[in-house]
């Protein structure tokens, strides 16, 4: 595992978004799984416009949604699809046919974690897995206590996750469960980068990654990664 701190989050962005881009022209077939939230937002607007400047071609990259929130698809706003094709897929006209994405609305969730698991196997690997970390330590929706092994399953969210999903939200909505890759896709991904951005985030950090590796905190598991990047800025 690696460690980088940048000096602030514009710094932590550009370069995080300059190594993703570099790794596509090296193989421009790349398998990508790409977290939701604040934390990559500007990583991938400034990936969107490479495309849009021609420096960057995504068009024969193929990309798996991390999670979901149980019940939203990709047009509900908040939900986490929302948020990629609102800073990336969109304005950098990936088509629909490069995605394989969780529905989470659909009515047997088992089936859809063995569908996404089925196209992560029928790519390989996952080239890369860019992932942010939660303030009680998880990684996408992998709550304390989730075992290491998993792949994609339904977790029943954590208070605290549900608390600080809100903030994607126009009003209060009611979250109870999350569809997610499991940490055993972590594990075997090809190149792993965790971004975590701001103080409050720092002393999670810092427990994941000097504290024991234990399911108690998922991030934890970082410190078993060989590939894994962990990226922060103050």
């Amino acid at each position: 595992m690696q460690q980088r701190t940048f000096p602030n989050h514009t710094a932590l962005s550009q370069h995080t978004a300059d190594y993703i881009a570099n790794l596509i022209r090296q193989k421009p077939d790349a398998v990508l799984c790409l977290a939701s939230g604040d934390t990559p937002t500007e990583t991938y607007r400034i990936l969107a416009s490479m495309v849009q400047s021609g420096d960057l071609d995504l068009s024969r990259c193929r990309f798996i949604g991390l999670d979901e929130w149980v019940g939203f698809g990709p047009t509900d706003v908040g939900s986490c699809g929302y948020l990629v094709y609102r800073d990336l897929f969109t304005p950098a006209q990936i088509r629909s046919e490069q995605i394989t994405y969780f529905d989470a609305k659909a009515t047997d969730l088992q089936a859809e974690c063995a569908r996404v698991d089925d196209a992560i196997a029928d790519f390989g690997k996952l080239d890369l897995l860019l992932v942010g970390i939660g303030m009680n330590g998880h990684i996408a929706l992998n709550e304390p206590g989730t075992p290491f092994s998993l792949r994609c399953h339904v977790v029943q969210l954590a208070q605290s996750t549900i608390d600080v999903g809100q903030k994607y939200f126009t009003k209060p909505t009611p979250l109870s469960q999350g569809i997610t890759l499991g940490l055993q896709h972590l594990a075997e991904a090809r190149d792993v980068i965790l971004m975590a951005s701001g103080p409050r985030k720092a002393a999670v950090v810092q427990q994941a990654l000097t504290g024991p590796v234990t399911e108690q905190l998922p991030a934890s598991i970082m410190q078993t990664i060989e590939q894994g990047k962990v990226w922060v800025s103050e």
